[in-house]
């Protein structure tokens, strides 16, 4: 479904008076502002096309729950006070705002070239990202709050399902909790899997709300998790990266890289 669509069926859906639309044309966004605060939120409409053209139903009435939660935050104070055990790390790109409208901070890592970690507090069907100013009002600095975050990471469960492809065997983790690719900084986990892997443990984080764990075994291994990623890439309606990473002694890194460096077996 074309963007002019989407932002269309998006439009006649929105009835509170207070929120204004524009629409990008070159970079196929919807912004949706409430003008009683002058914030808003922006929907990358490109990422959904895929579900409004298989289910159009469906996608409108989960996009319009996520743009209604999106809403209400703008204009509600989130503390984190007396929500530590509803903190968490997420992944977004690099590209993603590392600041608020009105100009304060966000709390983050860097991660890979392809992920920044960011910290939010769990609010059920969204959450908010942690900035300087929530720090301050909490008492809490940046250092307390990413250990918090990463203590309740790994409290999350990290049951998967398996398929075998080519020789290959790959696992998913999909509970759809907002917080899938986010076990990716679970360590102690990473490390579980890596015993289980017989041949190279490869990793997948298309969106946030999938996390893939390959266990290469052959050269077609390769070729299987780079289509699964760009597949899962394309769908997710929080994108991250269609690249996938090696994990070896702790580290990540990207696949291609790697590949480079390997030598042909012709050459040896």
């Amino acid at each position: 479904m074309k963007p002019i669509e989407m932002k269309r069926m998006i439009e006649q859906e929105i009835t509170n008076e207070n929120w204004t639309t524009a629409f990008d044309r070159d970079r196929d966004t919807l912004k949706i502002t409430d003008k009683r605060v002058d914030k808003g939120i922006t929907i990358q409409l490109s990422n959904l096309s895929k579900k409004f053209k298989d289910n159009p139903e469906d996608a409108l009435e989960d996009t319009m729950k996520t743009i209604s939660e999106g809403m209400r935050l703008l204009t509600e104070t989130v503390e984190i006070i007396g929500k530590e055990d509803q903190i968490y790390p997420v992944l977004r790109t690099p590209s993603f705002q590392k600041e608020k409208e009105d100009g304060v901070k966000l709390v983050y890592d860097e991660h890979t070239a392809e992920t920044t970690i960011f910290y939010a507090v769990d609010e059920g069907a969204s959450y908010m990202m942690i900035d300087e100013q929530m720090l301050e009002k909490a008492g809490k600095s940046a250092k307390e709050i990413k250990e918090i975050a990463h203590f309740n990471l790994r409290k999350l469960p990290t049951v998967m399902t398996s398929d075998s492809v080519a020789g290959n065997t790959f696992h998913f983790l999909n509970t759809e909790d907002g917080y899938d690719a986010s076990r990716i900084l679970n360590q102690a986990f990473l490390e579980q899997k890596k015993e289980e892997i017989h041949g190279e443990m490869a990793i997948a984080v298309p969106h946030h709300d999938v996390l893939i764990i390959a266990d290469i075994r052959n050269e077609a291994g390769y070729d299987v998790l780079a289509q699964m990623a760009f597949q899962f890439f394309s769908e997710g309606r929080v994108p991250l990266t269609a690249l996938s990473f090696f994990y070896d002694e702790g580290e990540l890194e990207p696949v291609f890289i790697l590949a480079q460096k390997k030598p042909k077996k012709d050459d040896q």
